[in-house]
């Protein structure tokens, strides 16, 4: 696994960085060796946040948890990571291994929970920018918001995050 490891208002301990590696062997086993993880330890006033994002075969998935200790905090996310993983083990497995779209459909197994869909929306798009974006949004009272990004002439969707800021998430093919 190719891991990255970077503070933000810190630098991580020599420890830190051997916990981390440690940690993740963890979840190697689920990914193999090319998986990349970017792990980013941050301190902040009151706080340490250490927040885990894996990627491998187009999965992303990412962990963020808060805690007085830095260490606690890795601890924890590694635990939320391997729960999120083990909750998708059987879609992970089928998408890891590269099959195809129309292997993996019609190779679910009966057991599998089905996804409940039960409302369908029109969204009707304007270009607006991102401020413009961030303040519908919480005029709708909603905790995203899908936008033609005036800028770009590209869908984006702003969301809020757990730590009180917004995110962007942008299309790529990467």
């Amino acid at each position: 696994m190719n891991i990255t490891i970077i503070g933000r208002k810190c630098t991580p301990r020599e420890s830190f960085k051997e916990r981390a590696e440690d940690k993740l062997r963890k979840v190697e086993k689920f990914f193999g060796p090319d998986a990349d993880a970017k792990v980013t330890a941050t301190v902040e006033k009151n706080a340490k946040i250490v927040e885990i994002t894996l990627s491998k075969g187009g999965y992303i998935f990412r962990a963020q948890e808060r805690s007085q200790d830095m260490e606690e905090a890795l601890d924890a996310c590694v635990d939320s990571l391997i729960r999120q993983i083990r909750k998708n083990k059987t879609r992970l497995e089928k998408r890891i291994h590269e099959l195809s779209f129309d292997e993996v459909f019609n190779s679910y197994e009966e057991d599998e929970p089905e996804f409940d869909l039960v409302r369908t929306k029109s969204v009707i798009l304007k270009p607006e920018s991102v401020d413009e974006a961030i303040l519908e949004m919480n005029l709708i009272g909603h905790q995203f918001y899908m936008f033609l990004n005036a800028e770009t002439e590209q869908l984006n969707v702003v969301y809020k995050r757990k730590d009180g800021g917004y995110g962007l998430l942008e299309p790529t093919t990467e």
